[in-house]
């Protein structure tokens, strides 16, 4: 195992996230983020004890204890990855993920069900080049449910694979392919595999295939792919939480005994391919700026010099305070963004670079100076200071991490990732100790050896048309042929009936939502205390009024960018110096908004605590706002604007407010937060420090803390820091909030991007306030048309038609009237088709014509109640709950009354919530190819049709085109 794992730049990893899929956050990024925060230096109080043993048919068993909540991790690794897949086979291992999720010959139908019912959280799947794993949470009395369904579909999937599901599934993956290809910059890590890997080696070819090799796929080379690779004795499973390992080793050898052992496969040598001179290449994208990545080949995970690896890739590029974002962001002012990280995988991992180059200057001058700033270090080494603040910043990340049990990066992850690639399950531990001892001239060396005597491959992504890529020619695939199984492993006579069906537990943990505690700060901030002892971890949330609705009447983007300059510089640190001393402290700080308000946030290692809050206090009190640093945000958020038209789902976000609420509406700005470009040029420093004399300030505000601290603790530190901080003049007035008329027929707008693969489509309309009396009868409404996997959507587009790669439906909380929005990215020849199935599907269902069944209902019923006790496993999901109930007045028992109101909701109840969505008041947004789109959409009659630039105006339509309605504008009563 390798700590080299930094969040900044996700490499070939592929995942099962719906939500990650639907609102853009990669797959990737979110395991990478996870793992970086998990797999980092130990501190002699902070690790992951375990015991394990093997079953006698090879599967390894790894127990963790941890008592904190009433939960089970379940994590289960196949050491199986797109690695082994024959050539004219790619995308093999990430098919069978999908396919495994279809149910088994015990348990028919979608693997999700059950789960939901008995309130499964951190549930999912995911394929890199080396595994596929499959994970979930559950509360203690369903685990017997967890593993008999684990286990069914490890011993007995064959008979429940048919050529529909075959089809269905390969339907869903190529249209995540085309997803992840239709994002600006989607073909690079296809294009970096095969530069950086030779034909024929295991990761020349991308995770997720070829679309001709998937198409060929038959049925029987489906099935011998699973005879081949996923028996008990190529598995690892990891069970982490409340749990001991007696009750691990009857649970383990009940349901999984009796499996019979597999092939035992051998894996591919280590071949890092050290490269000997260095390439490059340009390619063209629809994409708003150039890109430039540097990649290299290096050690593979489980050595000590991906370990220093990292460390180096820290010091070069990992952090604000970094010496390329020190020289090409802050000195420079080249850049609007750039990174450095070291990526472990088993047969060679890679050290990547990318930087986004500002608009009108040259790459090659980027590309000079990361040439002579890698030099500079390699050469010299990191000095003491960078090395030790590095040190810190993987140590606190470890500390923060090991809160969690399950999941994306969580301890299970970490201890089934060891076993797997290291067989040994502690091998994290190992790289602490090479991080802890490390030193500025073994970081030199290593860096020297891997990254001067071997080439690299530079790709640069100019702006331009987009080509797509073109696949390598299919080959015909060489026939599978295992070795016999090893005759040492044996198997156990089943004592499961599994004719019976899925184990149900009859009883479920009942939530322990924590005490909170109050006291007032001397100058009357609010305090409330959520005590968590499980790691050495304080976190901070100071809850502020304004948030995107004060930028009414302004200048749009305002909130947003004051409060992120926040920690560009405070009291006597400049931008970088504040970096510096945040990543010394290991503290995470920083401030945001969202519609009604804002917040600042800090998460202080304990042992750092006084002195974490002293930089707090200097952040919220004393902000800089330079303008020298003002002037090269301002140039960054203008970039990352233009970065938003340019992918489709921030494009639809950026032009729906005004279509929405109507122009002057105080939320009608773009749900992202960042304004116009116009806006924000036109910025000044008297703006921001209005907006921070305005709205930062202590009266009014409420300082939300959850972590290893007491009131007898934290309150005269926080009247230390903060008790005489006074807010300068009156309080602002409150940002009246209008409430909106909806259209009186459909809406139709498209905005077009030439040569998208994929469609995205939002639908929606305006609901009544998070705080209305029948919120919560809305929000389980919401949740049987689109709110989960097993939502109506989500079965009819991904799972039925396969046209989309996830479909949902969302409500966001608000003060005011808040939007409910169905979303789906579809492949581009079935937009209309899926324009109409949505229309179809929320009419039939607020009509009444298909109303909420009892099942769907106890479905959702189950999963709301009996997932708590998981949901509230980490401080800062306890934190997120305090913070929305202060934000929308809520009482301090607000989870358990609406867990009653819920548990006491009937279908007729939910059906005429159902009705508050109205299909005849829909206001479209649709992004995609305008050439592929525009006439089938005009054919469905939906409503008027406009087509939009990515601004929001008016683009010149045909003739022909009906006059559309117009937008709703703003009035009425708060």
């Amino acid at each position: 195992m390798s700590l080299a794992s930094i969040p900044r730049a996700p490499r070939r990893l592929l995942a099962v996230s719906l939500a990650a899929a639907l609102f853009g956050a990669t797959p990737a990024l979110a395991l990478a983020q996870a793992k970086a925060a998990a797999q980092t230096p130990a501190t002699a109080d902070v690790d992951i004890p375990y015991e394990q043993f093997t079953l006698p048919n090879g599967l390894r068993v790894i127990v963790h204890t941890d008592r904190k909540a009433p939960i089970v991790a379940a994590n289960l690794w196949y050491h199986v990855g797109s690695k082994d897949e024959p050539a004219g086979r790619s995308g093999f291992a990430h098919l069978f993920e999908h396919l495994m999720f279809n149910g088994s010959e015990n348990h028919p139908g979608e693997y999700f069900e059950p789960f939901e019912l008995v309130g499964a959280t951190d549930m999912n799947g995911t394929t890199n080049t080396d595994r596929t794993n499959y994970f979930q949470n559950v509360p203690t009395t369903a685990l017997d449910m967890a593993l008999w369904m684990e286990s069914d579909r490890m011993g007995h999937l064959l008979g429940a694979i048919d050529q529909k599901l075959l089809d269905e599934q390969r339907g869903v993956v190529q249209n995540e392919k085309r997803q992840s290809e239709n994002q600006p910059y989607g073909q690079v890590w296809e294009k970096l595999n095969r530069a950086l890997y030779p034909k024929g080696h295991p990761y020349h070819h991308s995770v997720i295939g070829s679309m001709n090799d998937l198409n060929a796929a038959s049925l029987e080379d489906v099935k011998q792919w699973f005879r081949t690779w996923y028996g008990p004795n190529n598995a690892v499973l990891v069970l982490a939480g409340d749990i001991d390992v007696a009750t691990a080793k009857e649970k383990a050898m009940k349901y999984f005994g009796h499996i019979p052992a597999g092939p035992t496969m051998a894996q591919p040598k280590v071949d890092v391919v050290r490269r000997a001179e260095p390439t490059r290449e340009v390619m063209q994208d629809k994409v708003p700026q150039v890109r430039v990545y540097r990649a290299w080949n290096v050690a593979p995970t489980g050595t000590v010099d991906i370990d220093r690896l990292q460390l180096l890739a820290q010091v070069l590029g990992g952090s604000k305070s970094s010496r390329l974002d020190a020289r090409l962001v802050h000195r420079d002012k080249l850049v609007d963004n750039v990174s450095a990280g070291a990526y472990s995988s088993q047969l060679g991992s890679n050290f990547m670079i990318t930087a986004t180059v500002k608009d009108g200057v040259d790459p090659k001058k980027v590309e000079a100076i990361i040439d002579e700033e890698l030099k500079k270090l390699l050469a010299e080494g990191p000095t003491a200071a960078e090395l030790e603040q590095a040190k810190t910043v993987v140590r606190a990340g470890f500390i923060r991490g090991v809160e969690r049990i399950g999941g994306f990066g969580g301890k299970a992850d970490v201890l089934a990732e060891c076993e797997v690639f290291t067989g040994n399950p502690g091998c994290f531990r190992e790289s602490l100790d090479t991080i802890a001892a490390a030193t500025p001239q073994q970081l030199a060396t290593t860096g020297r050896e891997w990254l001067t005597n071997n080439g690299s491959h530079t790709i640069v992504v100019e702006p331009g048309e987009r080509t797509p890529l073109a696949e390598e020619p299919a080959a015909t695939p060489a026939p599978l042929n295992p070795p016999p199984v090893d005759k040492k492993y044996t198997t156990i006579k089943s004592s499961v009936d599994r004719s019976k069906g899925v184990p149900v537990p009859s009883e479920y943990p009942q939530l322990k939502f924590p005490d909170l505690k109050r006291a007032t700060l001397d100058n009357g901030v609010k305090v409330i205390l959520a005590e968590r002892h499980d790691v050495p971890v304080v976190q901070f949330n100071l809850l502020v009024d304004g948030g995107y609705k004060a930028d009414a009447g302004n200048k749009l983007g305002t909130s947003s960018f004051a409060m992120s300059m926040l920690d560009e510089g405070a009291g006597e640190y400049d931008a970088l110096g504040f970096a510096n001393r945040a990543e010394a402290l290991g503290a995470n700080l920083g401030a945001a908004v969202s519609l009604d308000g804002g917040s600042a946030y800090l998460s202080a290692i304990k042992d750092k605590l006084d002195p974490s809050l002293g930089l707090f206090a200097t952040m919220l009190r004393e902000p800089r706002f330079d303008q020298n640093e003002i002037d090269r945000v301002k140039a960054s958020w203008i970039a990352g604007i233009k970065q938003e038209k340019a992918r489709p789902n921030t494009a639809a976000l950026r032009v729906l407010p005004p279509l929405l609420y109507g122009e002057g509406h105080a939320y009608a700005i773009p749900f992202t937060g960042s304004g116009t470009e116009d806006s924000i040029a036109s910025l000044k420093r008297d703006d921001l420090l209005a907006y921070h004399r305005n709205w930062m300030r202590p009266d009014g505000a409420t300082l939300v803390v959850v972590g290893d601290t007491t009131l007898d603790e934290i309150v005269p530190l926080l009247n230390k820091h903060l008790g005489d901080w006074k807010g300068e003049g009156g309080a602002s007035k409150q940002v009246d909030v209008a409430n909106v008329a909806l259209p009186k027929q459909p809406r139709v707008f498209l905005i077009d991007q030439p040569g998208a693969v994929q469609a995205n489509i939002f639908a929606g309309h305006l609901m009544p306030p998070t705080t209305d009396a029948n919120a919560t009868k809305l929000e389980m409404a919401n949740e049987v048309i689109g709110g989960s996997f097993t939502a109506r959507l989500n079965m009819n587009l991904r799972e039925n038609k396969h046209w989309s790669y996830g479909a949902r439906t969302q409500l966001s909380n608000a003060l005011g009237q808040r939007p409910w929005l169905a979303v789906a990215p579809v492949q581009i020849d079935k937009t209309a088709e899926s324009i109409a199935e949505i229309q179809r599907e929320v009419s039939e269902y607020a009509s009444g014509k298909t109303p909420p069944s009892e099942a769907e209902i106890k479905k959702i019923q189950a999963n709301e109640v009996r997932s708590l006790p998981g949901a509230y496993e980490t401080a800062s999901a306890i934190a997120g709950t305090i913070v929305g109930n202060v934000r929308y007045n809520r009482p301090d028992d607000y989870v358990v009354q609406r867990v009653n109101e819920i548990q006491s909701l009937t279908p007729a109840q939910i059906a005429e919530a159902a009705k508050g969505i109205d299909p005849n008041a829909l206001t479209w947004v649709v992004v995609g190819d305008l050439k592929q789109i525009e006439q089938p959409v005009r054919a469905l009659k939906l409503g008027e049709v406009r087509v939009l630039d990515a601004d929001g105006k008016p683009v010149a339509a045909p003739a022909t085109t009906p006059k559309p309605a117009d937008a709703p504008k703003a009035g009425g009563t708060k």
